[in-house]
């Protein structure tokens, strides 16, 4: 149910589902089930599109059943030479038969071995408990290409579709300004009719000037870009060549495929000389993506900044998807950690798309960058690919690597690491793949010389000493998810090692890095500084003791926003893991230059680098590492996230603040969750769901710890625990439900 600026009373929203509830029972039983959807293969939805190397291929699917508490018992996959002989219910190249399981993600071919370079076809039909088989779904095609042995990332190629222009204004004579309403990396289509041969002049930037012109400076490298097209006589169809820029097209960038051409990022474009009068028929932005479904996820609030918020940001995730690599904007286009960490999450949260993620995090390990906390990260984005999709085999293939990117090497004898005192020798560095001299503490980016004051940076002036308490705070959660890696991999022996080293540090941190008087953390051993940073990291990684959590948390709100867009990523999920969801919402909706809505002020479509130029210098307008509500509002605010691995448990537990509607469609390998609460602070809030089938949810709604509350499922009373200012259901089966407490 999708807002439409009114409310909806509690009876209302019960009245309905009851309804509905009546009308599936009455229509499942002793039914089929239905055919499965959303079929993927290697993790992609449209492998055709690709080709499929890997010798067994894995399956998974969709289990499509809006009736309450549904879970699949069996399933039986076909996979045929034809479409022909699947029409016909023959697996004439496998069958597996009836399979008792509940299993619908992550399904290896068992049949005999694949021919290379060969068309394939697979269809999918399932069991619940009822007796008969649900009908088969639509068959799905894949293609192989050369088939391996070895360890392969499946990944689409890169997608070119054109864009209308917006808006379409002649400024003079033989003289046009073209918006296209969003900034998009790609190139310009050109019909054009002409008299005579000439040269035009086309300018294509991100920034337009009040006279609705390209700006030709728009400072920093936001780019603005001058070609000259030269045209023959009579009407011909005219693509845009963009010159190679050295700095994004070097060593380290990554390259644009030869099919898909150079690139340029641009809303606006400005043609001099045109000879004919232009239309929106002659002329179109070519935008290249990965393939992204706009219509997967969806969100929006009784809060017009939010919802803008949310726009920016998802939008930023498909537009700077570009290289099919998640990549730093155009300055360098190369791939960091951190960057990729954000991309990844916010990724997850806006398509059913998982195979970008994961290549760039495998691209990472084996060529990272130069920061400790970056590297450190690797074990995050490890974790994160394993909780989205429930797919071991990226974490089996890179286990020892990743045991490395925990910089366990660097500890000394209390667990602390350091990057400053001699232990980063050439072996270390030859473990975790660093080509370079060196790894550098980063804390956050950009540091103060980067702006011209030299008193703005992104650190809040940090300091930096041998042992850097935000660099032990990534060390100690990396140690810590590295531990339930193990676990997941059956290594008992590295899951103690982890879960022992992990504690060491979070005491040597506790003991040595927390200023008790104060009730604050400092920056590291030998500074009294004490930083927003020093403080939000423990926080968001769950080290801070009880009793000093509130010392914490109140001096995390009084810095406010004294991070860079990268920071804000771990800023925020720190307030909603203390219970600030007010603040954390007061922020994603603040009007201050610190803030998305000063992105879109500024007149960007895509999320910024910087929050703005005076903060980094030399900033540009496309960096999807500005993009965090892309994930903290699916994830924090709405509550959604996967509690098991590839969603086979879902939670969902609203942190609405004083936001009073919102309504949300999340992605997930599993088929898309809905969420939508009122939350009119005269009334109860009330929580709409729609879990998909073949899993189950833990729900938690707001409240108050009274041991009174009752709460409502559906209209009846529900058995529920108090737990840190939330009333917990769990579980929730499949279906829709409505829920409410009183």
């Amino acid at each position: 149910m999708v807002i439409n600026n009114g409310t909806f009373s509690y009876v209302e929203l019960t009245l309905f589902y009851e309804k509905t509830r009546r009308k599936e029972n009455i229509m499942s039983v002793a039914s089929k089930p239905l055919a499965p959807i959303g079929l993927l293969c290697e993790l992609m939805e449209n492998p055709g599109r690709a080709y499929i190397c890997g010798k067994n291929p894995g399956f998974g699917w969709i289990v499509k059943d809006r009736s309450p508490d549904i879970i699949q018992t069996a399933y039986q996959i076909l996979v045929a030479s034809s479409m022909e002989a699947l029409a016909r219910a023959e697996g004439d190249v496998w069958d597996s038969g009836k399979v008792s399981s509940c299993e619908s993600i992550n399904i290896r071919y068992g049949g005999p071995a694949l021919e290379s370079n060969t068309v394939y076809y697979w269809k999918v039909r399932t069991w619940n408990d009822s007796a008969n088989p649900g009908p088969y779904s639509e068959p799905q095609k894949f293609h192989t290409g050369e088939l391996k042995e070895e360890y392969i990332t499946e990944r689409y190629p890169l997608v070119a579709h054109e864009v209308e222009p917006s808006q379409i204004a002649q400024k003079d004579t033989e003289h046009y300004f073209i918006d296209f309403g969003k900034a998009a990396f790609g190139t310009l289509k050109l019909i054009l009719t002409s008299p005579d041969e000439r040269e035009i002049e086309v300018h294509l930037g991100e920034v337009m000037t009040e006279e609705k012109s390209v700006h030709r400076n728009p400072g920093g490298t936001i780019r603005h870009r001058e070609m000259a097209l030269p045209i023959k006589k009579g009407t011909h169809t005219y693509a845009i060549k963009i010159p190679p820029d050295q700095r994004n097209t070097g060593k380290q960038a990554i390259k644009m495929p030869k099919e898909i051409g150079e690139v340029t990022p641009f809303r606006y474009c400005e043609i001099i000389n045109c000879p004919c009068k232009i239309n929106t028929s002659m002329i179109r932005q070519v935008a290249v993506n990965y393939p992204f479904n706009d219509d997967t996820s969806y969100f929006k609030s009784t809060d017009n900044i939010l919802n803008d918020v949310w726009d920016i940001c998802k939008y930023s995730i498909k537009a700077t998807s570009f290289c099919g690599v998640y990549i730093d904007g155009d300055r360098e286009r190369i791939p960091y950690e951190a960057d990729a960490y954000i991309n990844q999450l916010g990724h997850y949260c806006v398509n059913r798309e998982f195979t970008m993620a994961r290549y760039t995090h495998e691209y990472l390990i084996t060529d990272p960058t130069w920061p400790t906390e970056w590297i450190l990260h690797s074990v995050l984005m490890a974790w994160a690919d394993y909780m989205y999709t429930g797919n071991v085999e990226s974490l089996e293939e890179y286990y020892d690597d990743l045991k490395a990117k925990t910089l366990i090497a660097l500890e000394r004898e209390d667990g602390l690491i350091s990057s400053r005192t001699g232990l980063v020798t050439d072996d270390v560095l030859k473990s975790i793949h660093f080509s370079g001299k060196a790894i550098r503490d980063i804390v956050d980016w950009p540091p103060a010389s980067f702006t011209e004051s030299e008193k703005l940076g992104e650190q809040d002036g940090y300091v930096f000493t041998n042992i850097n308490t935000v660099v032990n705070a990534f060390h100690y959660q990396a140690l810590f998810l590295m531990g339930r890696i193990a676990e997941v991999l059956n290594k008992g022996h590295d899951r103690s090692y982890f879960h022992e080293r992990s504690e060491l540090v979070k005491r040597s941190i506790n003991e040595k890095l927390l200023d008790k008087g104060r009730g604050i953390y400092v920056d590291g051993e030998g500074t009294e500084h004490a930083a927003l940073h020093a403080n939000m990291f423990p926080l968001v990684f769950g080290l801070v003791p009880e009793n000093y959590r509130p010392s914490v948390v109140d001096f995390v709100k009084s810095r406010g926003m004294a991070c860079s867009v990268y920071g804000s990523q771990y800023l925020l999920e720190a307030l909603y893991h203390a219970g600030e969801d007010e603040y954390a919402l007061e922020l994603m909706t603040s009007r201050t230059d610190r803030g998305w809505w000063h992105m879109i002020e500024l007149g960007s479509t895509i999320t910024l680098e910087a929050w703005d130029l005076k903060y980094k210098g030399n900033m540009d307008w496309n960096h999807a590492w500005g993009a965090a509500p892309a994930n903290i509002i699916p994830r924090w605010l709405m509550g959604i996230r996967p509690l098991k691995p590839g969603f086979s448990k879902i939670l969902i537990q609203p942190r609405p603040g004083t936001l009073t509607e919102a309504d949300m469609v999340l992605p997930t390998i599993r088929g898309p969750v809905t969420a939508r609460f009122d939350n009119h602070q005269a009334k109860p809030l009330v929580l709409e769901v729609e879990i998909p089938a073949n899993t189950t949810a833990c729900v938690a709604l707001p409240c108050k710890d009274d041991p009174a509350t009752t709460v409502l499922l559906d209209g009846k009373p529900v058995n529920h625990r108090l737990e840190g200012g939330f009333a917990v259901v769990d579980p929730v089966g499949s279906g829709r439900h409505v829920l409410t407490s009183e």
